[in-house]
């Protein structure tokens, strides 16, 4: 199996195309990301400590091994380097994802994600040199947050304070223009998109018009969104 993977992803370096993936700890979220990206055509080499669950993965995932990647020779004969990224996703053992991910880094490992349970379990795998800390619970609670009241359709915050949110046009809007109503200076965020019912998604212009029943993609510092989704 790993011959016919590591010749695939040679093929493709070759080519000039990225995109060879080691994805390990396969729980609920590192399942999901390797499930995704072998949909999205990467060559995913899905690793876990577990020898239950790999069975239980074996229909699903067409490169799975269960390993130990605590231990760096472990690492070195799956040849962890040759991937153009690898992502951690060990979830209760912190320990081992601690570990692992100071393996991944003293070997050189070029692109190393991480998902953190906690804030303190996110700075110690920054110190040890991963790239990408990703907490999806905090993330998700927050985004549940601001959609559970119904003012957001959608709502996706970055790590900078800037928030990106789908929400419904105020009332206020309705048959005018973004330029006639005056949006950015009075609520300090900018309308990106629209989207009418039945409708392809337009890019936002000073001229465009808003009807009843029209979505805008919001753009701006999260307190600044908050508040414009208020409105609604």
């Amino acid at each position: 199996m790993l011959d016919k993977l590591f010749k695939r992803r040679a093929a493709a370096d070759a080519a000039g195309v990225a995109g060879s993936i080691m994805v390990i700890g396969l729980g609920r979220f590192g399942t999901a990301v390797a499930r995704a990206l072998v949909r999205l055509g990467h060559e995913v080499l899905a690793v876990d400590a577990s020898q239950e669950l790999v069975e239980e993965l074996a229909d699903e995932l067409p490169n799975l091994l269960r390993a130990d990647t605590t231990d760096a020779d472990v690492l070195k004969q799956l040849d962890v380097t040759g991937f153009d990224h690898v992502v951690v996703s060990i979830g209760q053992n912190l320990e081992a994802s601690v570990l692992t991910v100071l393996n991944l880094s003293q070997m050189g490992v070029r692109d190393i994600w991480v998902k953190a349970a906690t804030a303190q379990h996110g700075r110690i795998v920054e110190r040890l040199g991963a790239h990408h800390v990703v907490f999806p619970e905090a993330d998700m609670g927050s985004r549940v947050a601001h959609l559970v009241t119904g003012k957001m359709m959608d709502f996706i915050e970055f790590t900078d304070g800037f928030a990106l949110a789908k929400t419904r046009a105020p009332r206020e809007m309705h048959g005018r223009t973004l330029a006639e109503s005056n949006i950015r200076p009075r609520f300090e965020v900018t309308i990106v998109g629209i989207k009418r019912a039945h409708q392809d998604f337009i890019y936002a212009v000073p001229e465009s018009r808003v009807e009843p029943g029209d979505l805008l993609i919001v753009a701006g510092l999260t307190p600044k969104v908050e508040r414009f989704a208020g409105e609604t």
